[in-house]
């Protein structure tokens, strides 16, 4: 329905969808807190960084949804490019902007819309629709991961969403203007359409030698074969330092008795409450009032009201007042202290005393109390043995990928010593070209040795001349690769006669599309003459909304001309198919009952699409008055093809 508007939301869309709302794609999570050093840092937002490694993960997804989206057709040199580059950045700055306002206005998330959020993560439920909480624990445990720290994450991520879903929830869009894109999208106008293809002017292109030879050098780039080189290359991973780690039952069972705390379940307590604000820096006198309306509610809530009307109708915490003011179960560190201290100082089923926060002034009530417990050495053991496993690789493999650096620079004149020594193989690609096309090569593989910073020194001169082994270069995701060139050929300019053919194609391609372009605009101005509309092909009926086989450069063409000047007359470029020119003879406006009918799904969509442009102002804003410092020299070439 709406095509036309939201070809329009492009960047706005890729930037909100692919940037900066990852959106639980679960264990996607990178940490935000992982703040590396100054150096590393490709921007600050409000003081904390963003590293290399954090710019690299956030690219890395962002390919491999493309390359799922696309598939085949997805090419990793379109994404490199400093547009995209700091696209990626932006993103990143947005979101790390996002996390510091959520901090700044303490965020909260209830237990409730947690584990709604985690109840729909796909996989995780049974047959007969129930959690599969032991499949959880397992993905848990898969990713090295314990229900605290995901959650953890989880809840911190509810909270960052929570700014720009209001946002977009504000959005409102003007009556006058709902009613006059619903008369735009749904205006129908009817056509004819005569087609001038390429392939119908192919006999009038006759090219000499000469035309030819010129059309050869001023292309002559296309008809090269590319550089190209043999090469070996060496692979060092997490994933296959990992496999090498072994674990005794001892070693567990040690790792267990050592941290016993992390295996333990604190207390939980269940509470609800009612909130009265007080702003910050607010005046002795509005203080005084906002206790004295809470000491009111107290007293009725202790009468025998019920809290949960009395919360819907009279807190301010837009987050709880819904739900009658329940917070769901939460530990003591979940809130802030005065709250948590009285919550965890009375009975079940008590109302306690007004409790001052720097929110403002609570009433609480306690609703159910969930004991701490310690987990039994049985239930935790897979989780100990992927934490533990995890621990031991990354040291393992932090020290293997120093030496691996040390020794491909050492002994550079040969990948094999590090292989024997790492227990791993070195590999052959026949042809990689300086693009990044590595024939012959697994699908992984390729992606490695796409890596632009692979390329770069891989094709530098020193590498080519002296053939020996690359820098190892740090391909992220916790790979490294080292490479050297076999074979070196240069890109080779083919000699003319041996290209001739495929000069004389793409000249007769080029030239019948040429003329096919000049009929048409012909055509046009012969019908504006008052010339006969012959030739024309059958009656076409489309609007906005419904544009059937009608392609999008027509649509646009036919919707500009003006709709009190019928017949009307245009000539479209349709790209590969050549050229249409399209008969305008009538223009229908949408009848009232029509648009009666449909006003509430364009209402639907237009606030979507308003709300979209409300968060991309709301994210802007956040950026402009966070201290945000750009380091996008410091991004060097992105790591499409990895």
């Amino acid at each position: 329905m709406f095509d036309s508007i939201r070809k329009h939301q492009r960047i706005l869309q890729f930037v909100l969808v692919l940037l900066i709302f990852p959106a639980f794609a679960f264990f996607g999570v990178s940490g935000y807190d992982r703040f590396l050093g100054e150096d590393d840092a490709v921007a600050k937002v409000a003081g904390t960084r963003i590293s290399r490694a954090e710019y690299e993960d956030a690219m890395r997804r962002q390919l491999d949804q493309l390359r799922q989206t696309l598939g085949e057709q997805f090419d990793a040199k379109m994404f490199d490019s400093p547009e995209v580059r700091q696209e990626i950045l932006e993103g990143l700055v947005a979101q790390r902007a996002l996390l510091v306002e959520a901090h700044a206005r303490r965020a909260a998330v209830s237990d409730a819309r947690l584990r709604e959020a985690i109840s729909t993560i796909p996989g995780l439920s049974q047959p007969d629709g129930r959690f599969d909480m032991e499949r959880y624990r397992a993905l848990l445990a898969a990713q090295g991961m314990n229900e605290a720290a995901f959650e953890a994450e989880m809840r911190r991520d509810l909270a960052v969403q929570t700014l720009p879903d209001a946002a977009a929830r504000s959005a409102m869009v003007p009556g006058v203007v709902l009613e006059r894109l619903i008369a735009l999208q749904e205006q129908v106008r009817e056509l004819r359409a005569q087609s001038f293809r390429p392939q119908d002017f192919v006999a009038r292109v006759a090219p000499t030698e000469e035309q030819l030879r010129k059309y050869y050098e001023e292309n002559v780039r296309s008809f090269e074969t590319p550089e190209a080189a043999k090469i070996a290359y060496l692979v060092l991973s997490a994933k296959a330092v990992e496999a090498q780690v072994k674990l005794s039952a001892d070693d567990l069972r040690d790792y267990y008795e050592q941290n016993k705390a992390r295996y333990t379940v604190p207390e939980q307590r269940r509470a609800s409450h009612i909130l009265v604000q007080v702003a910050q820096g607010a005046g002795e006198e509005a203080r005084k009032a906002a206790r004295a309306k809470a000491e009111e509610l107290l007293r009725k809530a202790r009468e025998g009201a019920d809290f949960a009307v009395l919360a819907r109708e009279n807190s301010q915490d837009p987050g709880s007042a819904r739900e009658g003011g329940d917070l769901g179960f939460f530990q003591r560190d979940g809130m802030v202290k005065p709250f948590a201290d009285a919550a965890f100082a009375m009975k079940e089923g008590e109302i306690s005393d007004v409790v001052e926060s720097e929110f403002g002034f609570h009433v609480i009530k306690l609703t159910g109390v969930r004991a701490g417990a310690q987990k039994p050495f049985d239930q935790v053991r897979a989780e100990i043995e992927t934490e533990l496993r995890r621990q031991q690789a990354s040291r393992l493999y932090a020290e293997s990928a120093e030496a691996f650096s040390n020794m491909v620079y050492e002994q550079a004149d040969s990948l094999e010593p590090a292989a024997r020594h790492f227990g791993l193989q070195v590999h052959t690609v026949e042809e990689l070209t300086r693009a990044g096309q590595a024939h012959g090569a697994p699908q992984d593989d390729a992606r490695l040795l796409a890596n632009p910073r692979l390329l770069a020194a891989l094709f530098a001169p020193e590498s080519i001349t002296g053939k020996q082994n690359t820098e190892a270069i740090d391909v992220g995701g916790g790979t490294m690769i080292s490479a050297r060139i076999l074979e070196h050929r240069p890109a080779q300019r083919q000699p003319f006669e041996s290209v001739q053919a495929q000069v004389r194609a793409r000249l007769v391609e080029v030239e019948s599309r040429r003329l096919a372009g000049e009929a048409a605009k012909a055509r046009v101005a012969a019908l504006q003459g008052g010339a006969q509309a012959s030739d024309f092909g059958p009656l076409l009926k489309v609007s906005r909304a419904n544009p059937g086989e009608l392609p999008p450069p027509a649509l646009e063409a036919v919707f500009r001309l003006p709709a009190d000047k019928v017949p009307g007359y245009v000539a479209v470029d349709l790209g590969a198919a050549g050229f249409a020119v399209y008969q305008l003879s009538r223009v229908a406006e949408p009848p009232a009952q029509q648009v009666a009918q449909r006003r509430a799904a364009y209402r639907q969509q237009v606030e979507q699409l308003f709300g979209q442009q409300d968060v991309a102002d709301f994210i802007a804003s956040l950026k402009a008055r966070s201290k945000v410092e750009r380091h996008p020299e410091r991004l060097g070439a992105s790591s499409a093809g990895s």
